[in-house]
């Protein structure tokens, strides 16, 4: 009879959309018995254990959506020997107060001090935080901008990305755009604004932006919102690649 009343539990909990309790549902009676749980102290068990799950989860989908090409913490960023940022700079960084009032990130400087690791290790931490993180280099963003209308693989990722809380696009500007390009860029950017933080890494200065945009009035147009309200970080033109470094250590 126990038994049978065990099933029926689970097929409730199922019916109310509680999968992960009602599949632990036998071990969580099990620890309440050996425990002596009052009815109070059971409930309050098997709400956090499907909290907990639906968590871990949301977790695990919100780092799949995000497409980090890999994953470092900014635990093991090697801030001696470098100038792009400060520990009170980074520290402050992982804050997220940026992200929650949606300001963006214009990380700056030469190839392999770090651009890259720094948005992905903000990333993460924002992932961790509960927030929706979408990250493409500026090769696939544009890849992605030019088959939206016909591929639906890409309607889903771009989808994906405007409704992220934070956009990472990766070597911006490393070549130049056509019209189209600049323009399906143009209207990303604009529909970003205000909705979404964004974190742009690039070894080319927002001055030399218009150069391979090659529209100075979209140019203009991408600058006015990305720059209005914006951190940007400036890594040492003498600085010796962060890669190289940690190659030789």
């Amino acid at each position: 009879m126990r038994n049978k009343t065990v099933n029926e539990l689970q097929d409730q909990f199922r019916q109310l959309r509680l999968s992960e309790t009602a599949e632990e549902l036998p071990q969580l009676l099990r620890e309440a018995e050996k425990s002596s749980l009052t009815y109070l102290e059971f409930l309050e068990s098997i709400t956090r254990y499907e909290l907990g799950k639906r968590e871990a989860k949301s977790l695990e989908k919100r780092m799949k959506w995000a497409r980090f090409p890999f994953l470092k913490s900014l635990d093991e960023f090697e801030l001696n020997g470098q100038n792009v940022l400060t520990a009170r700079q980074l520290t402050q960084l992982r804050e997220l107060s940026w992200l929650e009032q949606q300001y963006n990130l214009i990380i700056l400087g030469p190839p392999g001090i770090g651009k890259t690791y720094i948005a992905i290790g903000l990333g993460l931490e924002a992932v961790s935080r509960g927030f929706n993180v979408y990250f493409a280099t500026m090769g696939e963003l544009v890849q992605l901008l030019k088959t939206e209308e016909y591929l639906n693989k890409s309607k889903v990722q771009m989808k994906r990305m405007r409704n992220a809380d934070l956009v990472i696009i990766d070597d911006l500007m490393y070549m130049a755009m056509d019209q189209r390009e600049a323009n399906l860029f143009f209207h990303l950017i604009n529909h970003l604004y205000e909705r979404s933080s964004i974190i742009l890494t690039s070894n080319k200065s927002p001055e030399e932006w218009g150069n391979l945009i090659g529209d100075q009035g979209i140019t203009t147009a991408i600058l006015d919102r990305l720059l209005h309200r914006v951190e940007v970080i400036h890594g040492g033109e003498n600085e010796e690649s962060h890669r190289m470094k940690n190659r030789k250590s």
